[in-house]
């Protein structure tokens, strides 16, 4: 976090006052796989190593942790660089994606080059039980205690993998929503967890984005704060997804 000094304006105050406030760092972050720049993306930098992981699954590029060579991360004076080597049997993926790559941001694809990935074939979500609404409820009340970056800045996302039994059992927050689910899924891979257990629950709204990460990386159940849109809804529906959206803590969707 950094602190600037900010002037407060009220509406029935005439005079203005001096305030501190925390805010949350956004700062562009290199990605460098095998010693080639795959991309540049805005995001906090705060646990990259499990970001470049999870980016790395959510590219499709690797299946495993274990895909993934040794992560160096390095503070450069214009941000941050994260380089890593993937492994042998994978690295033609790197190579052809990087050549065809164009310009993107965290918030998805860009160009006309690239809308026939927009269509890609998603996995079927393997066969699962419904979440209990309880295990919902408890999880969307529970949340804003796991998001201390959020608390002091008010500024940021989360992601968070509820388990069977309906605790929070990890969570990520970043700047952006689709780097904090990055985040949480590189985390829970590097762990050896499994997403098909629980769900996923997110404070953003429904991206088709955010249903691709989560079925990639093998979550069954999706929960999200905010509405999704219809691609989000289509690709959902497409692949077996249980989505649940909308979600608050006396009400939610279930598409």
């Amino acid at each position: 976090m950094d602190s600037y000094s900010a002037k407060v304006v009220r509406p029935d105050v005439s005079a203005s006052e001096e305030e501190n406030r925390q805010v949350a760092i956004e700062a562009p972050v290199s990605i460098e796989f095998n010693g080639i720049g795959y991309a540049v993306m805005m995001a906090t930098p705060t646990d990259l190593e499990d970001f470049v992981t999870g980016f790395a699954i959510s590219e499709r590029l690797i299946d495993r942790a274990d895909q993934l060579g040794a992560i160096d991360v390095h503070r450069h004076e214009n941000g941050w660089i994260i380089r890593a080597n993937i492994a042998s049997e994978k690295a033609d993926a790197v190579f052809e994606r990087a050549r065809t790559r164009i310009a993107e941001s965290s918030c998805g694809l860009c160009g006309l080059e690239n809308l026939e990935l927009v269509a890609q074939p998603l996995p079927n979500v393997s066969p699962h039980q419904p979440i209990s609404k309880d295990n919902i409820f408890a999880a969307l009340a529970a949340l804003r205690h796991h998001q201390p970056l959020n608390k002091a800045t008010g500024g940021v996302h989360a992601a968070a993998w509820v388990d069977e039994v309906g605790d929070i059992a990890c969570v990520r927050e970043d700047v952006g929503r689709h780097n904090a689910l990055d985040k949480l899924i590189g985390a829970t891979t590097r762990d050896n967890r499994s997403l098909s257990t629980g769900f996923v629950l997110t404070t953003s709204r429904c991206s088709y984005e955010i249903v691709e990460k989560s079925v990639i990386a093998g979550a069954t159940t999706l929960v999200t704060i905010s509405v999704p849109t219809s691609i989000a809804i289509e690709r959902a529906q497409f692949c077996n997804l249980t989505l649940i959206s909308l979600a608050r803590l006396d009400s939610y969707l279930q598409f």
